[in-house]
């Protein structure tokens, strides 16, 4: 049996669960690599895998001895299968954060459940901590969106639009890539000042600012990577604001380890900004792996430690409201005596 369904087992075991549905299909794809609609169960002595018949070939495919998965095309499975699947299972656990209370109910009927658990994020929160191959498969898609960065600061002129940029960044993944790991953000001029805009037609212009937040998916790991860059020089009134983010971006960088709280670390960014007449408007980071936003949040609303081997983001952002926004972002390793950078394209004044 493959490592993760062996884990999830023994987990199992110290929960009292005899049985488990997963319905989450990243969870189900971190846990066998199955990329298909589906849903998997862990019985008492089995692992299966009940899917639509137009993809049991390529279940097939993914799936090898060693995973030890039983694969059912739906359309044949009958009424006593299902019932049967959580025979004598006294607890059997579900996701019930992705399942609505019509499904819950339907598990019951269907599998004729005696006592339906909730888990709790379990899968989630094991996939916070990454292996040797999660990380490569982040280091090579943190990798390619530094070469993109450095692709683009000599593609962008003035005169091109917003969107233009974007589709660029978007062409330029999906030749190397799975495709973006999240809808690009490119934002110039007072555009800059809302953290999740979205490309317009708005021109770039000379002495323009612009803030470029982009990541792609490699084998399906996700980057995430934000600069922000300059067009012939960097406006006097912007500089005060853009080294306080990079300074406290730095900081942080400096005090991500094993350990270290993320609600501290916000903190430290927090009262810095305060102190300067700014806030911190958005969470200081998030873990990064098969969803381009997933645990552990680093916020004041989290209390959570960070723990070797997460991959998190470092994103303090500044924000004008009409005039400009300053963010700068990077995908990081958290190691026991610190964090490792893996994204490392230029953060000091990026003129073009």
């Amino acid at each position: 049996m493959n490592a993760k369904l062996q884990w999830l087992r023994n987990k199992m075991s110290s929960l009292n669960l005899q049985g488990l549905i997963i319905s989450n299909p990243i969870n189900i794809r971190y846990l066998t690599n199955i990329d298909a609609e589906g849903v998997l169960l862990l019985t008492r002595k089995e692992n299966i895998y009940i899917t639509d018949g137009r993809y049991i070939e390529h279940v097939h495919s993914i799936l090898t001895l060693f995973d030890e998965i039983i694969v059912y095309d739906i359309n044949d499975v009958s009424k006593d299968d299902y019932e049967n699947f959580f025979l004598f299972c006294e607890n059997v656990g579900f996701e019930e954060y992705d399942v609505s209370y019509a499904k819950y109910k339907e598990y019951i009927c269907k599998y004729k459940i005696h006592n339906l658990v909730e888990t709790e994020h379990i899968i989630e929160k094991q996939r916070m901590i990454k292996d040797e191959e999660e990380i490569s498969q982040i280091q090579k898609a943190c990798e390619i969106t530094d070469n993109c960065f450095s692709y683009l600061l000599d593609y962008i002129k003035p005169g091109m639009t917003e969107k233009q940029i974007a589709n660029e960044i978007e062409e330029y993944y999906r030749q190397r890539t799975d495709g973006l790991s999240f809808e690009t953000i490119v934002a110039s001029g007072e555009n800059t000042s809302k953290p999740h805009a979205v490309p317009t037609d708005r021109v770039i212009q000379k002495q323009d600012i612009i803030t470029i937040d982009m990541g792609c998916k490699y084998q399906g790991y996700c980057s995430d990577m934000t600069r922000t860059i300059f067009v012939g020089s960097v406006p006097e009134y912007v500089k005060p604001v853009y080294d306080l983010v990079l300074k406290n971006q730095k900081q942080t960088a400096e005090q991500m380890k094993d350990g270290e709280s993320t609600r501290l670390l916000t903190k430290m960014v927090e009262n810095d900004f305060k102190l300067n007449g700014y806030d911190l408007i958005h969470s200081l980071g998030h873990g990064v792996g098969m969803e381009i936003h997933e645990a552990p949040y680093i916020s004041y609303k989290s209390d959570a430690a960070l723990k070797e081997n997460m991959i998190v983001t470092n994103e303090p952002g500044i924000y004008l409201p009409g005039k400009f926004g300053v963010r700068i972002e990077d995908t990081v390793q958290i190691t026991k005596f610190g964090c490792i950078n893996l994204t490392n394209s230029e953060k000091n004044y990026i003129i073009i």
